[in-house]
């Protein structure tokens, strides 16, 4: 990461933003020109290999992608559900070979079957309906449960703006110090993955001096089989909206940024209508209600890069440069968008802090377990009877989950690897010692992180499902440490040469070579891999023994 580019970049501000002009430039033919590249460069003073560079990393500006019509869904709940290579059948005689891409994931891990074609998403039966909508004459049918038990913190029906926005009228007339000692009172974590207290972010950005800073809103949720904030931008936007709004006003931010992943069309289009209706209703801009504060929103739409889920990797992503991991410190609270402070946090973390600011901290940290306080979304997939978005409070058994509101599984699975692909790879028999909460699965050596669901069916090879881990990493990789990029190559190149020729793998060599990209890697994509790895190296190592030596 360069401050310098930070700088350059930020001259304009949000106003005229590189990346999003770089998205612009490839909407004709799916990636920019060089002769653009070149014009941007020159706007922006950056260098052209500084352009280059960045447009050629995105799955969806890279020259690869030109000419491309359909993409397929490539994710892990699709994979493990066997739906997309008659998917890919079928698409196949009404699109060249060379107009079918792919893209992971599309949130529809519900129904699989999944495929985006001209701005939108499909699946399940929609593939029966191609001739219909290439016209344009047919909607996706998707369906999906979404269910409360406990408290509902985040899956009320919406009561409008003008009742909804009344909070806002009460934070305004409040204290910033008291609406941050709330949320410390809650104890509201990061529903991301790292589950750290959001008041500590707010906090450390409210004590930071600056005259412009940011609150950005991590919707890039590429986690393949979670579709949780995909359902809170499209069905509850107005409660990350309020959210981000609220956090603009503890820490003296006065823009929020709205990083949504390209492969949510439907999910971007409503919240830039949400965001158009508030300032309709004179409740975003200059002095809102009458007060001192003002605070505007800018959109952007991703491009198709896993590694962009990491906070400072989105940042430079914003900023038009390619999306690598910085190096911490300074932490984005000190030095973050366009090198001011900025806080990052994910979807459903910041549509939480309304219920609290509204209800009370109290009210909120009595609801769960332990530090794990308030309510959690889960994503069930396909292998469910009755997939969907279920909200539980926090401490809710697993069990619970699986069986009374998933209905229990379709056919037999014998793992769950629940949180993403960095998440833990849980064996079938461990769901009656698992709670929804951090400490639950952290105890038992897995990792909860968005709860996200994809089901392993009994007769999947889990070292198919490891190579796929790897090459996913290797793909996804923003290639600056030496730990993530070549271990995740070399984890991959290992698994699938002992599927394919006579060959073993040194378990010895394996192991430290998980070892060095867990403790080596400069974020969670290379230092989180080694976790499912390790979970079914030790609880499905019968399976796994014919491709390792001892």
């Amino acid at each position: 990461m360069s401050k310098n580019l930070s700088e350059l970049s930020g001259r304009k501000g949000l106003r005229e933003n590189l990346f999003e002009e770089l998205g612009i430039a490839a909407t004709q033919t799916g990636t920019p020109s060089t002769e653009k590249m070149d014009q941007l460069a020159e706007k922006f003073i950056m260098g052209k290999a500084n352009i280059y560079g960045a447009a050629t990393f995105y799955d969806f500006l890279r020259p690869e992608n030109k000419g491309k019509k359909v993409y397929v869904c490539n994710g892990s709940a699709c994979m493990t559900a066997g739906t997309q290579p008659e998917l890919l059948n079928k698409l196949g005689s009404h699109f060249e070979a060379s107009e079918i891409g792919e893209m992971c994931c599309l949130g529809r891990c519900h129904e699989n079957s999944s495929f985006f074609l001209d701005g939108k998403n499909y699946s399940g039966t929609d593939i029966d309906n191609i001739e219909t909508i290439k016209k344009g004459e047919t909607t996706s049918q998707e369906k999906y449960n979404v269910k409360s038990i406990g408290t509902p913190v985040l899956t009320n029906e919406f009561e409008g703006i003008d009742s909804y926005y009344k909070l806002l009228e009460t934070v305004l007339n409040t204290p910033a110090d008291d609406l941050l000692k709330e949320l410390k009172i809650s104890g509201l974590r990061g529903r991301g993955g790292a589950g750290f207290p959001i008041a500590f972010k707010l906090e450390s950005c409210k004590n930071t001096a600056g005259n412009q800073k940011y609150i950005v809103c991590n919707a890039d949720e590429g986690d393949p089989g979670a579709y949780s904030d995909r359902y809170l931008l499209e069905f509850q936007p107005h409660a990350v909206l309020l959210g981000m709004m609220i956090a603009g006003y503890i820490t003296g931010a006065n823009a929020g940024v709205m990083y949504i992943r390209g492969e949510y069309p439907e999910a971007i289009e409503i919240t830039d209508q949400a965001i158009k209706d508030l300032y309709t209703k004179n409740l975003l801009g200059q002095n809102i209600l009458g007060s001192k504060f003002s605070f505007d929103f800018k959109l952007i739409k991703a491009q198709g890069a896993y590694i962009c889920g990491e906070e400072t990797a989105l940042l430079s992503s914003i900023e038009g440069q390619r999306p690598e991991v910085r190096v911490r410190p300074p932490y984005p609270t000190q030095e973050g968008l366009f090198n001011k402070p900025t806080v990052v946090n994910n979807v459903e973390t910041l549509a939480c802090i309304p219920y609290v600011i509204k209800n009370g901290g109290a009210k909120f940290a009595s609801i769960g377990i332990g530090k794990s306080t308030g309510t959690k979304l889960v994503s069930l997939d396909g292998f469910f009877k009755t997939p969907g978005i279920y909200e539980v409070d926090m401490g809710t058994p697993l069990s619970k989950v699986f069986n009374e509101l998933g209905g229990g599984f379709k056919s037999p699975v014998k793992a769950m690897h629940i949180g993403g692909p960095l998440g833990g790879l849980v064996p079938v028999e461990k769901i009656n010692n698992l709670t929804v909460d951090f400490e639950s699965f952290s105890n038992a050596g897995f990792l909860m992180g968005h709860a996200s669901v994809v089901c392993i069916p009994s007769d999947y090879p889990l070292v198919k499902y490891l190579e796929h881990l790897f090459q996913f990493t290797a793909h996804e990789s923003c290639g600056k440490c030496f730990p993530c990029r070549l271990g995740s190559t070399r984890g991959y190149e290992l698994l699938n040469k002992a599927q394919n020729e006579d060959y073993k793998i040194d378990r010895e060599l394996f192991t430290d070579l998980i070892t060095t990209m867990e403790i080596g890697s400069l974020c969670a994509l290379g230092g989180g891999l080694p976790l499912p790895i390790r979970n079914a190296m030790h609880y499905f190592k019968d399976e796994l023994s014919p491709y390792f030596s001892e």
